[in-house]
């Protein structure tokens, strides 16, 4: 049962990888096709009258081909995401106009990133009494303008379209282990009705049984 978890887990987690590379590509593309599907339509009613075949028949059929292909190509793209031909791709594909702000974007919502790219879900301290706590997302772990700092983003509650984002020392941060940015936007969504614990199914961790950034870092140095 273990393995089984496991591969689909590992599945799951190419698929998202395949996903976050190709949806910049394919929310341009839209564009092209569009227009190419407004020029070509009625040659293609034509050419499918002219062969005597009827697609509609058999729409279910393609919608399950179609979903069963699409997903094999996410994780056949999951699977390149880390050489050098999907290196060298992305960087012709940055030379198109807004192609690298759309990449970012969608990059925000993508809790299957890796190393300094991770989503970290992290604690800070707080705007209430002392020893009280904000729960916000590092969006990476490259550091600040200023030394040994590292930008935190707080959202708003309940639709989290804004926010702040902070400057925080590496040992003021401490980091919710197991948290995705999945888990941080139903926290946000219920405006503390489910508290993040509950979010988690785990139970409350003591402050100094948490993890600081600082130790995170060195324990995820190569």
């Amino acid at each position: 049962m273990h393995k089984k978890n496991k591969f689909f887990s590992h599945f799951l987690e190419l698929i998202l990888k395949g996903l976050f590379w190709i949806l910049p590509i394919a929310l341009i593309a839209m564009a092209i096709i569009w227009i190419y599907r407004t020029v070509t339509e009625l040659v293609g009613i034509k050419f499918f009258a002219f062969i005597g075949f009827n697609p509609e028949k058999y729409q279910n059929l393609w919608i399950l081909i179609f979903i069963v292909l699409f997903l094999m190509l996410l994780y056949f793209v999951g699977h390149l995401m880390d050489t050098r031909f999907a290196q060298w791709v992305e960087k012709l594909l940055e030379k198109i106009p807004g192609y690298k702000t759309i990449k970012d974007m969608i990059g925000i919502f993508n809790s299957s990133k890796a190393g300094d790219r991770k989503v970290l879900v992290v604690a800070i301290a707080g705007f209430g009494a002392n020893k009280s706590f904000n729960v916000g997302l590092m969006y990476s772990q490259k550091e600040s303008i200023i030394k040994d700092h590292y930008t935190v983003t707080l959202s708003m509650s309940p639709i989290p379209n804004g926010g702040f984002m902070f400057e925080v020392h590496k040992d003021d941060i401490y980091v919710i282990e197991g948290a995705s940015f999945d888990d941080n936007l139903q926290y946000l969504l219920s405006m503390g009705v489910k508290s993040l614990a509950e979010i988690l199914k785990s139970q409350p961790i003591e402050q100094n049984k948490l993890l600081t950034l600082s130790e995170y870092l060195k324990r995820n140095e190569k």
